[in-house]
């Protein structure tokens, strides 16, 4: 497996300033509460933060995966920062407004961002939500001792089977249909299994983006030794139709060796869970950790936007 040895980035200084007006135009048009701005100095890198919501109490922070920023969690924080404090995270080697200073050659190096992160925000018992390989990260994070989290939802995360590729056919499908007229790429996105492809102007901001280069790692299947170190409440939401796993056989994986972890099922969504069921996703934000028990959650229950 190719181990990254640059930074990601974008291929120009004016490419970098196109996007960053277009991911301004996309804040201002998206974002539904004032947010306060904030950039903050990791071990690789600079990491922009969108903060809202109360100014005391254990901030939920939200990770977007590959390819995504603060910004694909627009839907979420209005309902978030009612009742608690958000910190919308643009991840290192993703297209956003933080800045990838040194390569990050493995789990422990992408978890080590994160740690800096929490403790620039004086965060100490953070609800960490994760998508896709934000998921990914967040697990490394707290495989890598870095604590101040109090709990874990990994919304359809990768680490937990390998991808196959069913999966990598999915991306590449869902960049190709990213390019066409709006009216098409909003019919095709149910065929394809891809509710992003319905979200104007997260798409405009992602073909804005083709000049970044993302050189991150490969992620690595969480060993059942790893899953069990995990101390924190986690729970696991995974999209029935995930093109990144069978959801049935990551959830009996996850009922043998964590039997205490919730995990979800949620039907008529896929790997693009987050825009496909974002009421559904921030219900369980904010009623976890509780005493739920692990299900399968119900056709048609709040399967929200999209």
């Amino acid at each position: 497996m190719r181990v990254p040895d640059r930074p990601s980035g974008f291929t120009s200084d004016s490419a970098r300033e196109k996007y960053v007006a277009a991911y301004d135009r996309a804040l201002g048009e998206l974002w539904p509460v004032p947010v306060d701005a904030m950039d903050v100095v990791t071990r690789a890198g600079s990491v922009r933060i969108h903060r809202a919501g109360p100014a005391e109490g254990d901030p939920v922070v939200l990770l977007a995966g590959a390819g995504g920023n603060a910004l694909a969690w627009y839907h979420y924080i209005e309902p978030l920062a009612r009742v608690r404090p958000v910190l919308a995270v643009d991840p290192l080697g993703e297209p956003g407004r933080s800045v990838q200073t040194r390569p990050l050659a493995n789990g422990a190096e992408a978890g080590g961002w994160l740690t800096d992160v929490l403790a620039a925000a004086g965060a100490e018992r953070a609800h960490v939500v994760g998508s896709s390989y934000g998921g990914w990260t967040a697990v490394r994070q707290q495989l890598g001792g870095g604590g101040r989290v109090a709990a874990l939802t990994l919304v359809d995360p990768v680490g937990f089977a390998p991808l196959t590729g069913r999966f990598y056919r999915w991306v590449i499908v869902g960049g190709m249909a990213a390019l066409l007229p709006r009216a098409l790429r909003r019919r095709v996105a149910g065929a394809v299994g891809n509710g992003t492809l319905r979200e104007d102007a997260l798409m405009k901001l992602m073909l804005a983006g083709r000049s970044f280069r993302r050189r991150l790692p490969l992620p690595p299947v969480h060993t059942d030794e790893q899953v069990r170190e995990l101390s924190v409440p986690v729970q696991v939401l995974l999209g029935a139709r995930s093109a990144a796993h069978d959801a049935r056989a990551v959830a009996a994986r996850l009922a043998r060796i964590a039997p205490s972890w919730r995990v979800e099922i949620v039907p008529g969504t896929g790997h693009a869970l987050p825009v496909e069921a974002p009421d559904l996703v921030v219900e369980r934000i904010l009623a976890f950790p509780g005493r739920a028990r692990p299900g399968i959650a119900t056709p048609g229950h709040g399967t929200g936007r999209g």
